[in-house]
């Protein structure tokens, strides 16, 4: 398949997708949220201005509250899927509490009818057990932001991963903010907004979304639904903040100081108003162990990372709302250094003086761009559509003294310098239609993505489309194998790993138009060029 099929096909899916949305009306949030609103009456059916409305999950620790306006009407925007005891209080009468719990993208309409206080009625609302079910047969932790500033993090620089590993049964921490679920390595896929991120999440390969700009987080373990097919093993679902009906700015400035000689700084702010909203968040850290050192004592290990994270939503109608995701990471570290890495007792073969320690460094540069649009035709179907680009900048700087990074000198020594740069994009367009009626929820979507990633003398890219269906609690997957010719290129560059190429450059293969360059003699492919490798930390 040419390169003008790839882009005929995002042509083609972006004219389906706005077909369907012009075929067939609050404000509402798309990807793993909602928004839940309602009215407040008495019993004659006239509204109640001034009442407190609040929702609160006492497993995840949200916890939101509004005041109805003139009209008796409240909303909570961005709302993320869980069970919530819902509460009502107003001067003059009862207390009211209900459960409620939306679990589709559809706004979630609740209708109250509060009853006259008798006098000396005292009213007690007490949360139940039945608070604490939900009626969902996925395996999954929720933990949302009051409950992250209680949690130790063991790691600053991959918070998102910490936060994962020290909070969901069944995940187990490696090094540099890799992490295993259910005993699969790399298997993890990450949902941010509905966004996909299938890539490695490690501080030696990609720079994390900041934790001061998530609102919620909900990690599915085994059985994962079929929207979220392209990794099986743990799916995280990241619910960022938003300024969308924040009346009143809010802002929080953290810093802190730790060992190491670690420092963090962050500040966010949300603003907006019924119709708009925005959420900005910037953070910074400077550490002297910044990556897992392969000794005891840190050596040579000093990095630091700066991060922006901006969401911007707003709301053109009553049906529409346009909702933007805009992240900005940049990290620079040393790559720690063991014993043998200080070149102790070594000599320059050039100048004769002694050989100075190794001083090898990286620097990442991560950006994001996710705008979705979603459309309300009515109270039970809404319609979703969004794109997002993603691009990382890996940097990998050798010694400025050529021989510090290999003489063959030392025991198990390296002979060679490495200077290395190499890219990763993901760009794709993604869209569904949600359906709620009653007890049931019908959900259907389809997802375009292309890869493209090249290092040194290697260039690839991948297409991959994937559908999928689910009704309530029965789950139809579709389209989640890659096709043909990836599955061919990956048995290529094993085999190429594994083996050795005579010596001269031929022209480049062609396998459906993925190119496969030829490796000279004595070269077996580098690790790094293995979509699944993580470079390592040690020289």
């Amino acid at each position: 398949m040419t390169t003008s099929s790839y882009q005929w096909r995002f042509v083609a899916i972006a004219v389906i997708s706005l077909y369907l949305a012009n075929c067939t009306s609050h404000a509402q949030s798309g990807g793993n949220a909602t928004s839940m609103n309602g009215t407040v009456m008495d019993p004659s059916g006239a509204v109640i201005p001034k009442a407190n409305v609040e929702i609160h999950n006492p497993v995840s620790g949200f916890d939101r509250s509004a005041t109805t306006d003139a009209s008796g009407q409240f909303n909570f925007p961005n709302v993320p899927f869980n069970p919530y005891h819902l509460t009502v209080t107003a001067d003059g009468f009862s207390s009211y509490a209900q459960h409620v719990e939306p679990r589709s993208s559809v706004p979630l309409t609740v209708k109250i009818t509060m009853q006259i206080a008798s006098v000396g009625t005292v009213v007690t609302v007490v949360e139940e057990a039945a608070d604490l079910v939900e009626n969902d047969p996925t395996f999954h932790t929720d933990v949302d932001k009051t409950l992250f500033d209680r949690v130790p993090l063991e790691s600053q620089s991959s918070s998102l991963s910490s936060l994962v590993t020290l909070t969901t049964p069944g995940v187990v921490a490696d090094s540099n903010g890799l992490f295993h679920g259910l005993g699969d390595h790399a298997d993890n896929s990450f949902s941010y907004d509905g966004q996909p991120i299938t890539d490695q999440q490690s501080k030696v390969f990609s720079n994390q979304i900041p934790p001061e700009s998530i609102q919620s987080m909900e990690v599915i373990s085994g059985a994962v639904p079929a929207e979220f097919g392209d990794k099986t093993s743990v799916i995280v679902k990241v619910t960022t903040r938003s300024g969308l009906g924040q009346g009143k700015p809010t802002r929080t400035i953290t810093t802190s100081y730790g060992s190491f000689g670690t420092v963090t700084g962050a500040f966010d702010m949300a603003y907006g108003g019924q119709k708009w909203g925005n959420f900005i968040a910037v953070s910074g850290l400077n550490s002297g162990r910044f990556l897992d050192p392969p000794e005891l004592h840190a050596i040579h290990d000093k990095g630091n990372e700066e991060n922006l994270f901006d969401r911007i939503d707003f709301q053109p109608s009553g049906p529409d709302t346009i909702h933007v995701n805009l992240g900005y990471s940049r990290s620079w570290f040393q790559t720690p250094n063991s014993y043998d890495s200080l070149n102790a007792g070594l000599t320059d073969p050039l100048t004769k003086g002694p050989l100075g320690p190794t001083d090898q460094r990286s620097q990442i540069q991560t950006y994001n761009i996710a705008p979705v649009w979603t459309h309300l035709f009515n109270s039970t179907t809404l319609f979703t559509f969004g794109g997002f680009v993603r691009h990382d900048q890996y940097n990998y700087y050798p010694s400025a003294e050529v021989f510090a990074d290999g003489t063959g000198l030392t025991p198990g020594g390296s002979s060679e310098t490495i200077n290395q740069s190499r890219t990763l994009t993901n760009a794709g367009l993604r869209s569904d239609v949600s359906y709620v009626k009653g007890i049931h929820n019908v959900k259907a979507g389809v997802t375009f993505e292309q890869t493209s990633w090249s290092v040194p003398f290697f260039r690839r890219r991948s297409t991959r489309t994937r559908a999928f269906f689910s009704r309530g609690k029965e789950v139809l997957r579709t389209g989640q194998a890659m096709r043909l010719a990836e599955l061919l290129s990956h048995a290529r560059i094993r085999a190429m790993r594994s083996s050795t190429i005579p010596r001269s450059w031929a022209a480049p293969c062609q396998l459906q138009s993925l190119p496969i360059p030829i490796i000279p003699e004595a070269q077996s492919l580098p690790q790094s060029l293995d979509p699944d490798f993580t470079p390592p930390i040690e020289p």
